[in-house]
């Protein structure tokens, strides 16, 4: 927690992830059911893949309409994408919780799945860590009823249409050998592919065979991830290249910007976003929140906790709007499935998509998507617009508005004239 209120170097130098804790009631059921292909409803016939605990059901179900590129003059869409670092189901009622209120919000988000959250720990010794003892993890194994819950809502979840990306395996961090931050690009690849091989052999793992599959090929589902407390992209990003990864959200910072390519592949970083009462920006992570409001404590007196809710929800609310009203930068929301100092950075991210999710029914161009819909809008850009949209500055509005702006693509230049937000 270096860096705590030193202006925008809490934002940068704090990033990091929980461990999940169970708690003993609020369980809810989720749904499980057959894919449809997403054209005429139709239910399509379940290919298993390996060991059945994946199978091939068609093309993913819920997704938006394929994205067309921007016409000349046009204005851009606000992207906003809600993500999940290790998306297990503990008890807690916290991941059909919010696939819910996606559902009830027409939202779509991406869950990091962390691959030992379906090992059950009597199976640890099949994972053996990079430059750590085999079965080792900073976060522990679920229960056998948490896998089962884990892995009916990650089956909901794609069914209703959000991506499954990866936040890998032990979440080793710090600065020790066994970081995530020194490991190799090949120690990264066998990272990746023990994350794999956990969801494609999850029912070898455990022996339920009597449980329903996965519905997706994970090869062909997995096109991005985040590290755990963003650490070690450098190493990673040349392997995630030659697997065919399309994105990376493990960047430690950015700002409210249009996205650029990072050896090869798109970099999609947690931003800096305001932080009210304060001068300097935290990054937009509820883990970034609590560290910046209760240092190093989860269970903070609770009498802060009602200021503490509006504060955190208006630093994602803020964030949305200073993008929305100025340079349309893609808005970037990282969460736990967690309860810390009273669960309420969980009821601050449901208030806030809440207030985005009326703003897009109220009729604005908001666009609630997981990162693959938007690497999916991304690349049918002209690189002329994207470049463009690159030269405006956080809170820079476009000089002489939007259809000036993009008209003709090169011809206005974004800088010069431009007016900024307050």
């Amino acid at each position: 927690m270096l860096g705590l209120g030193a202006g925008a170097a809490a934002a940068v130098g704090l990033a990091g992830c929980g461990t999940l804790t169970s708690s003993p009631d609020g369980r809810r059921p989720a749904r499980a059911g057959g894919a449809r292909d997403g054209r005429d409803g139709s239910a399509h016939p379940a290919r298993p893949l390996g060991d059945g605990s994946t199978s091939f059901t068609g093309r993913q179900p819920r997704q938006p309409e394929r994205p067309r590129p921007l016409e000349p003059g046009e204005t851009p869409p606000q992207f906003v994408v809600f993500s999940w670092d290790g998306a297990g189901e503990v008890g807690n009622g916290l991941f059909p919780r919010f696939l819910d209120l996606a559902k009830e919000h027409d939202a779509h988000m991406t869950f990091f799945l962390s691959g030992l959250y379906l090992l059950p720990e009597s199976k640890k010794r099949l994972y053996d860590p990079p430059n750590n003892p085999r079965g080792a993890s900073a976060i522990g194994y679920l229960s056998d009823e948490h896998i089962k819950a884990t892995l009916a809502n990650v089956r909901r979840a794609w069914l209703e249409g959000h991506e499954i990306g990866t936040h890998f395996n032990g979440h080793f961090c710090g600065e020790g050998p066994g970081s995530v931050k020194h490991w190799t690009p090949q120690q990264w690849r066998s990272e990746i592919e023990q994350a794999k091989s956990f969801v494609k052999r999850w029912k070898t793992n455990t022996g339920w065979h009597h449980l329903p599959a996965l519905p997706f090929d994970y090869d062909k589902e997995l096109v991005g991830g985040r590290t755990p407390c963003l650490l070690g992209q450098d190493n990673l990003l040349p392997t995630a290249r030659a697997l065919g990864w399309r994105y990376d959200a493990s960047s430690p910072g950015g700002r409210q910007v249009w996205p650029v390519k990072k050896q090869g592949l798109w970099d999609l970083p947690l931003q800096q976003i305001p932080f009210p009462g304060h001068s300097f920006e935290v990054l937009s992570m509820d883990y970034n929140m609590l560290a910046n409001q209760s240092l190093n404590t989860t269970k903070a007196p609770a009498y802060n906790y009602p200021g503490w809710r509006r504060q955190a929800a208006q630093a994602y609310i803020q964030g949305f709007k200073r993008a929305y009203e100025t340079n349309r930068a893609p808005l970037f929301i990282g969460n736990h499935f967690e309860e810390w100092n009273g669960g309420i950075y969980m009821d601050a991210v449901e208030e806030a998509l809440k207030h985005i999710a009326r703003e897009k029914e109220k009729g604005a161009d908001v666009r609630l998507v997981s990162f693959r819909q938007f690497v999916d809008w991304l690349d049918v850009q002209k690189p002329e617009i994207l470049g463009k949209l690159r030269t405006l500055d956080v809170g820079q509005r476009p000089a002489g508005g939007w259809k000036e702006f993009l008209e003709n693509g090169t011809a206005a230049t974004g800088g010069k004239g431009a007016a900024n937000a307050a």
